[in-house]
């Protein structure tokens, strides 16, 4: 099966605030590497501390913060930003 991508409310606005090239590439990175039949761990990297449990998936400057849900085969976006702000 293949994994889907959802956002929420707060990561859509985040996704908005964004410049058009830099929309279309994450959601190219999104729809070519993480949602296929492959597992999506296979491109992120583990959080640590508070934020524990969270991948981040890095598309140039910007930071993409997901939980991953195994069970429906689901790959939700908390956060996009940039790396300087992404973690605050």
């Amino acid at each position: 099966m293949t994994w889907k991508i959802e956002f929420t409310e707060d990561a859509a606005k985040d996704l908005t605030r964004l410049d058009r090239s830099v929309q279309r590439l994450i959601h190219r990175y999104l729809r070519k590497r993480i949602a296929t039949d492959n597992p999506p761990r296979r491109f992120g990297k583990p959080l640590r501390g508070e934020k524990q449990g969270l991948w981040r998936y890095r598309v140039g400057d910007y930071r993409v913060i997901c939980h991953i849900e195994d069970e429906t085969l689901v790959v939700l976006a908390l956060r996009i930003a940039h790396r300087k702000q992404v973690y605050r």
